[in-house]
């Protein structure tokens, strides 16, 4: 299982990091003397003449990006709009737009920017006033992140011919999942998704195969499809925790698959101890109304090459304590470091 924890760990840490530390960024004081081929409102330092960074200015618009610039930084400022003929020089050089907090719209991006982008492998659209996202042609995109925004709906097919895409992080929005059918069917090689904080009342449909982590916590998720995660053979990491999910929204085996190495489902209403596989490590249940400690759960029976490889279980915040635990639950738990009751 070794070759599964490492790239897993990664995507954990990096999905965890703050949204603004994910692109090399510095401070202006110092990118020192700026290179000619600049414009006036940025600095391209000459250590690095293909970056342009413009963030933290006050602007209120995009500037003319001039030939040779491959990393665009323009978070932190005021702007409303992006005009036509800003990106005509980078169309098939730009590599990353940095737009994070920010003011902008749909309405007020005309056609002829981010349309024309075709070289483009990060796009970072956070904290703006979006209510569709907007999407480059780039066949190149790796990581999509709209967060913050007011996005409403997400059209299907905006990502099918985005055969490199990694990571798209689309949290703190408004989206349903009538808003979001199909919409990530097609990235062969996306390993994260993240659709927390918005309105879904079940788990993405279509998702990628190739997922490793789905993240859909603060939603209003009541129930989990039969199959729905035998469609992600890859799957490690689920947080549905702080949903309205009930014992009769979860069918029996769903969450027994062998890939899940981290299963989040704190601050629900379940009643029970839903069926897990062996090879889980992190379970997470606190805040639930759970009754009873069903060892069953855990274990359908034990020998000396088959216990459970749990290590953290949380039951806090439930109707069950450490005495709910049966004799027989320190062979089945063997490897358990962490079991909290309260």
């Amino acid at each position: 299982m070794l070759p599964l924890r490492l790239p897993l760990l990664f995507l954990l840490v990096s999905v965890a990091l703050c949204q603004y530390e994910d692109y090399d960024y510095q401070p202006a004081s110092r990118h020192g003397p700026s290179g000619p081929n600049c414009h006036q409102e940025c600095d391209c330092p000459y250590n690095f003449p293909t970056a342009m960074y413009c963030d933290s200015r006050k602007l209120k618009f995009v500037p003319v990006v001039p030939s040779g610039i491959k990393y665009l930084y323009l978070q932190n400022n005021l702007i409303e709009e992006i005009k036509a003929g800003v990106f005509d020089n980078v169309t098939d050089t730009l590599r990353w737009l940095i737009l994070d907090n920010n003011q902008i719209t749909n309405a007020k991006i005309e056609k002829g920017t981010i349309d024309k982008l075709s070289a483009l492998e990060k796009l970072f659209f956070s904290n703006n006033n979006l209510t569709e996202p907007v999407i480059p042609p780039s066949k190149s995109l790796d990581e999509l992140k709209i967060m913050h925004n007011q996005l409403s709906k997400f059209p299907s097919g905006l990502l099918s011919d985005k055969e490199n895409l990694t990571s798209v992080s689309v949290q703190y929005n408004q989206l349903t999942s009538e808003a979001i059918g199909g919409a990530f069917k097609g990235p062969k090689k996306m390993l994260s998704l993240d659709v927390s904080h918005n309105k879904l009342k079940k788990l993405p449909a279509g998702a990628p195969g190739s997922l490793e982590i789905l993240y859909a916590d603060h939603n209003e998720i009541d129930s989990v499809g039969a199959g729905y995660l035998g469609k992600l053979p890859l799957l490690q990491s689920l947080r549905i925790s702080h949903n309205k999910l009930v014992d009769s929204g979860i069918p029996a085996g769903v969450f027994n698959v062998t890939s899940l190495v981290e299963l989040d489902l704190s601050f629900n209403q379940l009643k029970s101890i839903p069926e897990i596989n062996e090879n889980l490590e992190q379970l997470y249940l606190q805040a639930n109304q759970i009754e009873k400690f069903d060892l069953t759960s855990f274990c359908k029976y034990v020998s000396t090459t088959s216990f459970s490889h749990l290590k953290h279980l949380r039951l806090d915040a439930n109707m069950v304590a450490h005495n709910s635990m049966p004799p027989e639950s320190s062979n089945c738990l063997r490897v358990a470091s962490d079991v909290i009751f309260e």
